[in-house]
């Protein structure tokens, strides 16, 4: 008898269709499994037969073919268990595989018959829907995870023989049991808050404009002047996600098999914070049946790069082409893969090797070390830096303040939130969604500039010797803290103060090496 089974496979970001085909007849008894197979599928036959005679199916020494198509579409992971066996069963005759038409099933088998939870279930389900299913069966722990997707009736077995039973039984069982909720409590990422923070007026107001319009933040500065303090807790000040923000974001995740514990979606703007030792295939994804990396699971929060000039060239120069498109492309043998890079990029540097530049008494590097320190970090990236801000030297009265005489994360989140609505009714009905990532067409449009404030931008333009992507990121962060304070249009301060984030490039020195 001949039996299918559907199922979906994961493919990048997206899931695809998969015919699980079975076959039973008589001839030499054994299971031969076809249709391109990874090495975890073709481990598939060990564990499905033995699941199947731990679970008390005594199934007749056959010979069974199990075919797995599309045949030119490598098939990896372990999620094809529990259809292969479903499909071995309804070749039998022990289930009625036509009923199982319009249904998808997923899941990896324990040699005792358990149903144990998968990878990807949310992208999975989402491709369930596209395809025209009108049900998924998944394992059990990943329920709550595909009833987050919001597509489908998700139903949950944890072993092979609840899951026989109730095929059997006939779609007026197939009900959905929803899993409740949790409520998420409304608390600081961690218990981060600005308020930790004594000092650096300069420093927090670079990261609010940063924030409130997603732009790319340069923080520059002494050893223990509050740089990575200032960047960990710019997820407290971002508005929380929404709905579709937090299923594209666990989308990622998911995939990754990083999603918390008991947890269906990541509900909080995601921090990454990879090591300078990390290598290009761990930022930009990649490796067998490729997975996305760190800038894709940034997507949605915070790329904080510490040390910026102690990655490696090549890392730091693979940021150009995700900040410009807000996506990556893995190119492989097999194919190409594009997965999401929308991120706000964050790093911080040293002054010197030492980290103790300007301070003489204590910094001791040459100028040839501070120069070829900091031209690690080239013209072209710090191009694409909105804001270079400079964290000054702490004195003692700010260090011995008093912490509930500083803003909290909650008052400047305020303030963004606010910064955020008026973006989203500027670009209403636009993919555009924040002043940084504005097209030029929406540049003329939104940042037109009266006659001072033209004859401003010309001189900074010639003063400061920017370039066009240099002016243009001038123009959207003044238009950023414009919405701040509620301005129309932008002013001669608002310009002034735009300017003065890209005039801290004068820090750098001589230090950029020339392309």
């Amino acid at each position: 008898m001949f039996c299918r089974i559907n199922s979906i496979g994961i493919s990048g970001m997206d899931g695809y269709q998969v015919s699980v085909e079975a076959d039973v007849s008589n001839g030499l008894p054994g299971i031969s499994m076809v249709g391109y197979l990874g090495s975890s599928v073709k481990e598939a036959k060990d564990r499905v037969m033995t699941a199947l005679k731990n679970s008390g199916f005594h199934c007749q020494p056959k010979k069974i073919t199990v075919n797995l198509s599309p045949a030119g579409v490598k098939k990896e992971g372990t999620v094809f268990d529990l259809a292969i066996a479903v499909a071995v069963l309804g070749a039998y005759g022990i289930i009625n595989g036509k009923k199982l038409e319009n249904v998808m099933i997923a899941g990896e088998l324990g040699l005792n018959g358990e149903v144990k939870g998968i990878r990807g279930c949310l992208p999975m389900v989402m491709a369930a829907r596209d395809h025209g299913f009108s049900r998924c069966f998944l394992p059990r722990e990943n329920c709550r995870e595909g009833q987050a997707a919001g597509a489908l009736p998700v139903i949950g077995v944890s072993s092979l023989r609840e899951l026989t039973e109730l095929l059997n039984q006939g779609e007026e069982y197939w009900t959905e049991e929803v899993v409740a909720e949790q409520e998420e409590e409304k608390q600081e990422e961690g218990g981060l808050d600005y308020k930790d923070i004594m000092g650096q007026a300069h420093l927090k107001r670079a990261a609010e404009i940063a924030a409130a319009g997603m732009h790319n933040l340069l923080i520059i500065g002494p050893a223990g002047t509050g740089k990575s303090m200032t960047a960990r807790r710019i997820p407290t000040i971002m508005p929380p996600l929404t709905l579709e923000e937090k299923r594209e974001i666990s989308k990622v995740y998911s995939i990754c098999g990083l999603l918390p514990e008991g947890q269906a979606l990541i509900s909080s703007r995601p921090f990454r914070s990879p090591h300078h030792t990390a290598t290009i295939q761990a930022i930009a994804g990649g490796g067998r049946g490729p997975k996305p990396g760190e800038v894709s699971l940034a997507s949605g929060g915070v790329l904080f790069l510490d040390e910026f000039p102690e990655f490696s060239r090549n890392v730091i120069e693979l940021l150009r082409q995700p900040l410009e498109d807000r996506s990556i492309v893995v190119a492989r043998t097999a194919g190409a893969y594009r997965f999401p890079a929308d991120f706000m990029l964050v790093a911080a540097s040293n002054p010197c090797p030492c980290g103790c530049y300007p301070d003489r008494t204590k910094c001791h590097c040459s100028e040839t070390q501070i120069r070829k320190y900091l031209g690690k970090m080239s013209r072209p990236i710090l191009d694409r830096m909105d804001l270079i801000a400079e964290a000054a030297a702490i004195s003692y009265e700010d260090i011995a303040g008093k912490r509930n005489m500083e803003e909290s994360s909650a008052q400047i989140r305020n303030r963004v939130e606010k910064a955020w609505q008026i973006q989203r009714k500027r670009f209403q009905g636009r993919k555009t969604l924040f002043n940084s990532r504005m097209t030029r067409e929406e540049l003329e449009q939104f940042c037109s500039l009266g006659p001072e404030e033209e004859y401003l931008m010309k001189q900074l333009y010639e003063m400061e010797e920017l370039s066009g992507r240099g002016r243009d990121r001038v123009l959207k962060v003044a238009r950023t803290i414009a919405d701040l304070s509620d301005g129309p249009a932008i002013k001669r301060e608002h310009l002034l103060e735009a300017a003065g984030y890209r005039s801290s490039i004068g820090i750098f020195g001589g230090g950029w090496e020339h392309e």
